[in-house]
């Protein structure tokens, strides 16, 4: 039913392309005891998910992405009931046909985040980030240890080194003007970038669009999206907060920081964002509040400042 998928230009040509992959995800279903259900493409995201009536997720992961099915299955099934917010249940996860695999997960309750943002009234949007918040740090602080032969990076030096190695080429390929990408090295040295950092599991992405509210409380109901889990420096997953949720607005991010019982330096949190493996510097000058002036501690301070 699903064609094989091993390169990102059959990626391009398969995976966003519904004609193609809906019939996969019937068959799938029907395989599981689900065909009965309607399906439902989430327009979000990079893997195909569909709603599988008003119960059940199913995200597809093409060959090419394999592995991804195992890091989301298995921080699903580590998590499950141990946040303060819920995260969804693992039904069930496997292989289907030329590579492809899938989770079968439930559904969480509630309206994405993103979506329901801008009718938050201003003083109740401290209230949702000091939730967020309170997952994260309950996140960061579960034991890493049964999930350390299933997540990376395996050194967190060396992905750092590999990371700053491609930085300048990484934002100059997506755009940003040569006056800032030229400046890129010097700033990152300018940073120290703790070399004893702990290890904690990562969301990596924990932004609006992988939360979900009560629409009539705006209590946070759920969290998801754990395909790019990693293990390393909590301020790393700080980035997202930063750039995704509290996106500059004035006293969001002092109030996460109070509700997760840390400070983070706003330059630390800028080095992270150049080394981040999404990162994307031209779409977020493009987004977010633009700094007073041109220079790297104006911008950190604009992102990530506390003020």
């Amino acid at each position: 039913m699903l064609p094989e998928v091993n390169t990102e230009e059959e990626w391009d040509a398969v995976v966003p392309d519904d004609a193609r992959v809906r019939p996969g995800a019937q068959d799938l279903c029907a395989r599981l005891g689900l065909g009965d259900l309607p399906l439902m493409r989430f327009s979000e995201g990079s893997q195909p998910v569909y709603a599988v009536g008003d119960t059940h997720v199913l995200k597809l992961f093409p060959g090419v992405d394999a592995p991804d099915a195992d890091t989301e299955s298995r921080v699903l099934a580590h998590l499950h009931g141990r946040l303060p917010v819920a995260t969804p249940a693992l039904h069930s996860t496997g292989g289907y046909e030329n590579g492809w695999r899938y989770v079968l997960m439930s559904r969480l309750p509630g309206e994405d985040l993103a979506r329901a943002w801008p009718r938050i009234p201003t003083a109740a949007r401290a209230g949702v980030v000091a939730q967020a918040a309170g997952a994260l740090a309950a996140l960061h602080a579960l034991d890493p240890q049964p999930l350390a032969t299933t997540l990376g990076p395996a050194d967190w030096a060396h992905f750092l080194a590999r990371q700053r190695a491609g930085a300048v080429e990484r934002q100059r390929t997506r755009g940003l003007p040569e006056e800032w990408v030229e400046t890129i090295p010097a700033f990152l040295d300018s940073v120290d970038l703790p070399a004893d950092a702990p290890r904690v599991l990562l969301h990596t992405e924990p932004m609006r669009q992988h939360f979900v509210v009560d629409p009539a409380t705006w209590r946070l109901t759920g969290l998801f999206d754990f395909e790019p889990a990693m293990l390393g420096d909590p301020a790393y997953d700080l980035v997202g907060v930063g750039l995704f949720l509290t996106r500059g607005e004035p006293g969001l991010m002092a109030r996460f920081q109070q509700e997760y019982g840390r400070a983070f330096d706003p330059r630390l949190l800028l080095a992270y964002t150049l080394l981040h493996v999404y990162a994307n510097l031209p779409w977020y000058f493009r987004e977010l509040p633009a700094p007073p002036e041109p220079t790297w501690d104006a911008v950190a301070e604009t992102w990530f400042g506390t003020g």
